[in-house]
């Protein structure tokens, strides 16, 4: 019976779906060939840019806001608000000329002509908020390289920096530092969350929590494509919040939702063959999109554990060569990722090292035979994870069972895992770093001491007096090329000690809808609508 209740349940949030989306425009239905419409089963928790710390809050906050300079699926820092900026020859100034053509959504709280243009005002507050203890933003680490910043004209908007950090342009195309109005953010307060008003190709119109969000065209919108017809395309953005992943690929056949994101182990062996190409079967009807996404899969090792096996570098060593990652990604992923041979900086980044972490079950078991013969200890961990990788935790147990570790894994809830992770209650975690920016910097901060959790991301407690004396030097040097060879010397010295098991370079992996085009993927896998239009 509470199945058949849930399975009602998401019919009727499709027919509410269609309600509230018929409801947007009362002088004609809108045609299904101008909405865009996915599923986000993790749901969203704010529209308001400065909470967007997650996937799920930052494919719709791309849609509403934009911030100074954005990222193209290069991964090149290109123009927003901002048509163009100078750097200081010292790396501290930089001075963003601003366009004096982007206005707000339009609202009444604006005044007589409900809009306004943007101006470099806007940006100061927009950062203010980020600092602010009253917000309580978690996107405030942005500005940690910031001395100052301010309005120097109407359009003209300078930061300063406390030392030169290369990798500051990127940061800023972070949706944490997009604009937002003093009149409509301020007048809501934290309810900004479920009342954005910002400047992006889309417009906020209604959010039914736990059932649906609806975004609209914004006609005033100031981007234009290259034949010199003004952005977005579509009508309507439609997401829905349907938590069952197996329920969202039904309706993803039925052709009801546009595009699924990722690869789901319930329907993997039903898309992908063995070697991770479409079945034929669904050729004709869906289009593949995969690329390498700048994001490491891997387990954590909380290194300030009193367990004698955690502390022994030869135990952790033995965890790292002790499983087969071709055939965990083969076997599990139907291919779909790379083996983490390199560390924890990802495919695609500079900074990896020439080091190769090679599958040897025959040292890995002497390594373990000369730690229990030293301390008389079988070596026990335990491996928590969520129930989404409880496979891939499967698989290590039975592999490092082999070589002699016994591994209990255990299961809790996303939230849950994420909470004891940070407090450092877990000896073994399952985890994942997807870059905020692409910089192998953002990577290398997870093994600065300074960033101890649960101030932090150092989950694993990692300190190293050499590590953090080269991770200060790289925030220093203005040199590509040097830089990289810092980042390098970094990642490698990671792997001798061996915080972490690099588990897989992740890939971008999209099922589109034939009848859907301009839909790019790009290594950070964030979501552009703007582009896209459907037949």
């Amino acid at each position: 019976m509470a199945k058949h209740l849930l399975v009602l349940y998401y019919y009727m949030s499709i027919l509410i779906a269609v309600f509230v989306l018929n409801s947007c425009n009362t002088q004609k239905q809108i045609e299904s060939s101008k909405v865009f419409r996915y599923n986000e089963y993790r749901n969203v928790t704010s529209l308001d840019p400065a909470f967007s710390r997650n996937p799920q809050n930052i494919w719709p906050i791309n849609q509403l806001f934009n911030g100074l300079v954005q990222l193209n699926k290069k991964l090149e820092v290109v123009p927003e608000i901002a048509n163009s900026w100078t750097i200081s020859s010292d790396g501290l100034t930089y001075v963003f000329n601003l366009r004096e053509d982007v206005y707000f959504h339009t609202s009444p709280l604006f005044g007589p002509n409900e809009t306004r243009k943007v101006v470099a005002d806007d940006f100061v507050y927009s950062f203010d908020r980020l600092k602010d203890p009253k917000i309580g933003s978690p996107g405030g680490w942005v500005l940690q390289q910031v001395d100052e910043y301010e309005a120097t004209e109407k359009h003209i908007f300078t930061i300063r920096l406390k030392n030169p950090f290369p990798a500051f342009l990127g940061i800023l195309t972070m949706r944490y530092c997009s604009v937002v109005p003093r009149e409509i953010a301020s007048h809501f307060g934290e309810n900004f969350r479920s009342n954005p008003i910002g400047t992006g190709p889309f417009y906020f119109k209604r959010w039914d929590e736990n059932v649906k969000l609806v975004l609209r065209k914004n006609n005033n919108y100031f981007e234009q494509d290259p034949q010199g017809q003004r952005l977005p395309y579509l009508e309507a953005i439609a997401i829905q919040f349907i938590p069952d992943i197996q329920s969202e690929f039904m309706l993803f056949l039925q052709g009801k939702l546009d595009f699924i994101n990722s690869l789901d182990a319930s329907y993997k062996d039903e898309l992908l063959n063995p070697n991770g190409s479409l079945k034929s079967k669904y050729k004709d009807r869906v289009n593949m999109l995969r690329g390498p996404y700048l994001n490491t899969e891997y387990i954590g090792i909380y290194l300030d554990n009193d367990n004698p096996a955690i502390q022994s570098k030869n135990i952790r060593k033995a965890l790292n060569i002790g499983f087969d990652r071709k055939l965990m990604i083969s076997y599990l992923r139907n291919n779909i990722g790379y083996p983490s041979k390199k560390g924890f900086i990802p495919k695609g980044l500079p900074g990896t090292s020439e080091i190769d972490i090679n599958y040897n079950p025959n040292y890995a078991r002497t390594l373990v035979n000369d730690f229990i013969e030293e301390t008389k200890i079988t070596p026990k961990l335990k491996l928590t994870t969520d129930s989404n990788y409880l496979d891939i935790c499967e698989y290590l147990q039975r592999e490092l069972q082999k070589i002699g570790i016994e591994i209990k894994v255990e299961v809790l809830p996303t939230a849950s895992l994420r909470q004891a992770k940070s407090s450092g209650k877990l000896e073994l975690f399952r985890a994942s770093w997807i870059a905020d920016y692409p910089d192998a910097e953002n990577y290398l901060s997870l093994f600065n001491s300074l960033n101890f959790s649960p101030r932090g991301p150092n989950y694993t407690h990692f300190s190293n007096p050499k590590f953090d004396k080269l991770y200060q030097e790289s925030l220093n040097l203005v040199s590509d090329s040097l830089r990289i060879k810092k980042y390098e010397e970094m990642n490698a010295l990671i792997m001798s000690e061996n915080p972490i098991i690099p588990l897989y370079y992740d890939q971008v992996i999209r099922f589109v809808q034939k009848d859907v085009y301009g839909m790019e993927i790009n290594p950070i896998n964030q979501l552009v609508i703007k582009n896209i239009w459907k037949k």
